[in-house]
């Protein structure tokens, strides 16, 4: 029998595994007639991709990937790996290739463009007299402020020439099928990835735009697992949008009280950085955070990661965290933003290594 670290990290794999970047395309790809080009942005760029060439074999494909995360990709797919979240001058080379390859293609043409979260900083052309550093500076000045996805990326695209429907605007094609995975409240194209998906105004061709995965089917799958683990679901909702000291305190008296059972929830919380951040991201911020909250809790079990195995500027994808994790040092490495070095140390990180998506955030809490 498993204990409850290892059921409760089960049963958020399980959301994961549902909406991971190669099930959820080759799923959607159905019927697609052959594209005459595949394109491939963001954290599940290469697993997206995958799938897409397994079916369109021999298809021109260029991937816009993060760092690590288009290992395995055949030789002759076209890799850019670039800097997440403050991107880098790979960042730019990517956007460039993106907005070359869908202008060079010509009239009664085929495109199949795949996005994923974490295009914002992984793929960028800049509007003329913008450079690099502005869009780092820019960057590194909206994760601090604890402003949500959707505003993030509404400033993001004033200096871009491929967001907000920008990409698209320069294809001369007979049709692009758009096939999205979502890691915005609401699944909106215009705010994924910045809306470097989205279809311009009144476009000259035939486009399709989809949601293949997004938070809602994560979570539905891991209510699912945690029901077939033997536990009784008690809550599943889209409840993670907002600040992370509200998020704790509204969160922690609902999982003190909780009786057995599982409670599942998803979303993006915000988070306002100080002047020197330690290490850690927003999952492993609320992890600690939480710990603090079910302090003394006993059979209480609770896993918080970013679904695409990673946090913030860290390789771990959030925590694990019980009533016992709270301790010496924790409140000041949550107020350093440094979480991370606590978790390590009290064994509580979350590391998955690239999942091969991005649909937000995940939290599976369990009570034996």
């Amino acid at each position: 029998m498993m204990d409850a670290r290892e059921t409760a990290r089960a049963i958020w794999q399980a959301g994961v595994d549902a909406v991971g970047g190669y099930t959820a395309t080759q799923a959607a790809l159905g019927d697609l007639p052959k594209p005459d080009r595949i394109l491939a942005v963001g954290k599940a760029a290469g697993a997206m991709a995958q799938a897409a060439l397994d079916q369109f074999s021999g298809v021109p494909c260029l991937v816009v990937t993060k760092d690590g995360h288009g290992d395995g990709l055949p030789d002759d797919v076209h890799l850019i790996e670039a800097s997440h979240p403050v991107p880098d001058a790979r960042s730019l080379e990517g956007g460039r290739a993106l907005r070359e390859a869908v202008e060079a293609m010509g009239s009664d043409t085929h495109l199949l463009l795949l996005v994923s979260g974490g295009a914002s900083s992984l793929a960028e052309d800049l509007m003329p007299g913008k450079t690099l550093d502005d869009l780092a500076a820019l960057n590194r000045q909206l994760l601090s402020t604890g402003l949500d996805i959707g505003a993030m990326n509404a400033e993001r695209r004033k200096i871009s020439r491929i967001k907000g429907g920008g990409l698209l605007s320069g294809f001369s094609g007979t049709r692009a099928d758009v096939l999205a995975i979502s890691d915005v409240p609401g699944d909106d194209l215009m705010v994924i990835g910045s809306g470097i998906g989205a279809l311009p105004d009144a476009p000259a061709f035939d486009a399709q735009a989809r949601i293949i995965a997004s938070n809602a089917h994560a979570r539905a799958a891991a209510v699912q697992a945690a029901q077939g683990a033997g536990f009784d679901v008690l809550a599943n909702e889209e409840a993670l949008h907002n600040d992370l000291p509200t998020l704790a305190t509204t969160l922690g008296p609902r999982l003190r009280d909780m009786p057995r059972g599982a409670m599942i929830f998803g979303g993006e919380p915000t988070v306002v950085l100080p002047e020197n951040p330690g290490r850690g991201g927003r999952n492993q911020a609320l992890a600690l955070a939480l710990a603090r909250e079910i302090a003394g809790c006993d059979g209480l079990t609770l896993v918080v990661g970013g679904t695409d195995g990673t946090d913030g500027p860290t390789e771990s994808a959030g925590g694990i965290v019980h009533g016992g994790i709270w301790g010496d040092g924790a409140a000041e490495a949550l107020a350093a933003a440094d979480s991370g070095s606590y978790l390590e140390q009290m064994d509580a990180l979350l590391n998955t290594g690239p999942t091969g998506t991005n649909v937000m955030d995940l939290l599976v809490a369990i009570r034996r």
